[in-house]
């Protein structure tokens, strides 16, 4: 065998990656992230470098990239770009949520979808990695016209989905109206009822608990990790970011667990309430943030001892757990030292990739407990696959069957990242994540040949 053919070190891996994904950076930093952990492992398991599966793995199965027309209110023609990324099938059909927002591009959803083969992986359930989206942004759209651009949507991408083939769901900026829309169209296209989507509304196929998984699964992950340190959350001052359901619900969770929640934010700002949130306080939140589509700054107008920062993110306010629960890339490295600091012990990613690298290595070097977010919030898709097994059985399950079946599933998961990357008697969760997640996609892919 020639070994000129592999690249053995991860500059030569990264520098081939970026040679044919130009301009992507959140796709490099997500493959990088997981190289940096894999190619020691793939050391000792030669049979994966010869195989290719790493180089296999970081290339999408198939990208779709089509125009969206649709009409606005006032009878103008809009055109939108969307795209659906099927990165992996070798553990079961595509599964990963759909994004609309103006940010939308091929590097984010590559770096998505990359991260969705392992998460899903980790869940044990048979589901591959995909991610899609559009460049639309629904805010200030009229309802109208968010359903004609969901059912235009919908037209071309039934082409290449199916409950068999590629079963999306929501992400940002996709929610249960979007995906009402999207359902109903493709319902209409193939004349089929069938759990195409997951994330659907209780009247036509969806599952109790699938709005409040991702967050409450991040926390049970951090109950997990603390637990596992002869810990837990309860008295530990928590901050949050974000505000959106997986913010909202992390947040629900982690109070009634007995943690003491100091913080949410929104793209403006974040809010700091020292004496802490409860539940009343979040159902006003929800009102704000879900009825009247206010901003988080609002909060104040009902309770003005609490204080609201412009423009800053949560990280300067002294907590042990933390859960950024917001977008990509939203804790930087001088943030990190700062929690770090201020006495952090935890940290669980509630969105995808919010922390920087240069921010995990901050937390590794100081043996912070840190949870990717394949790991912590992978509670959402495990939620969504539960929902595909009820749609396939024509069944529903309580609201205490799903959520017993999600903390088996986080408990599960976080014994999957012990087993894969303690070191020393400490816990590495990236790397734990990494190598379990890649271990059953791989050992797929070296089953069916080259293909």
């Amino acid at each position: 065998m020639n070994d000129d053919l592999f690249c053995k070190d991860l500059p030569c891996f990264m520098k081939g990656l970026k040679k044919r994904n130009p301009h992507e950076p959140e796709f490099h930093q997500a493959v990088q992230e997981v190289a940096e952990t894999l190619m020691p492992y793939i050391d000792a398991h030669p049979h994966y470098r010869e195989a290719r599966i790493l180089e296999r793995m970081t290339e999408p199965d198939r990208i779709v990239s089509f125009r969206v027309t649709w009409e606005d209110d006032d009878g103008n023609i809009r055109v939108n770009r969307a795209h659906r990324v099927q990165f992996n099938n070798s553990i079961g059909p595509y599964k990963g949520g759909l994004r609309f927002h103006p940010s939308v591009n091929l590097s984010i959803l590559k770096f998505l979808g990359f991260e969705q083969t392992f998460k899903n992986s980790l869940t044990g359930l048979p589901m591959g990695g995909a991610k899609g989206g559009a460049n639309f942004n629904p805010k200030g759209k009229s309802d109208r016209e968010i359903m004609r651009f969901c059912q235009a949507l919908m037209t071309e991408l039934h082409h290449h989905i199916g409950e068999h083939t590629d079963v999306p769901a929501g992400d940002i900026g996709v929610g249960a109206r979007e995906i009402s829309y999207l359902f109903g169209q493709y319902k209409r296209l193939k004349n089929q009822f069938t759990g195409v989507l997951t994330g659907k509304g209780l009247s036509f196929g969806g599952s109790l608990v699938r709005k409040e998984a991702t967050g409450y699964g991040c926390v049970y992950f951090v109950e997990n990790m603390l637990n596992h340190a002869g810990d837990s959350i309860a008295g530990k001052k928590v901050a949050i970011s974000g505000s959106g359901n997986v913010a909202l619900y992390a947040a629900e969770k982690a109070i009634e667990l007995g943690g003491k929640v100091l913080t949410l934010s929104d793209s403006g700002g974040f809010i700091h309430d020292s004496e802490g949130l409860t539940q009343e306080k979040l159902d006003i939140i929800k009102q704000i943030k879900e009825v009247e589509h206010g901003r988080i700054s609002d909060y104040l107008d009902h309770f003005p001892k609490a204080s609201y920062h412009s423009g800053e993110r949560p990280w300067s306010v002294p907590v042990e757990v933390a859960l950024p629960c917001a977008t990509q890339n939203e804790l930087m490295a001088e943030d990190a030292e700062t929690l770090v600091k201020n006495g952090l012990r935890a940290l669980a990613e509630g969105a995808n990739m919010p922390t920087h690298l240069d921010a995990v290595r901050v937390f590794e070097n100081h043996q912070i407990l840190f949870a990717p977010g394949k790991a912590a919030n992978a509670g959402g898709v495990a939620v969504s696959g539960l929902e595909q097994s009820q749609n396939a059985q024509r069944l529903s399950w309580t609201r205490e069957e799903v959520d017993e079946k999600l903390q088996l599933i986080m408990r599960q998961i976080h014994s999957r990242c012990v087993e894969f990357g303690t070191d020393e008697k400490h816990p590495n969760y990236v790397k734990g994540a990494n190598i379990a997640g890649f271990i059953k996609v791989a050992d797929a892919m070296l089953s069916y040949g080259a293909i």
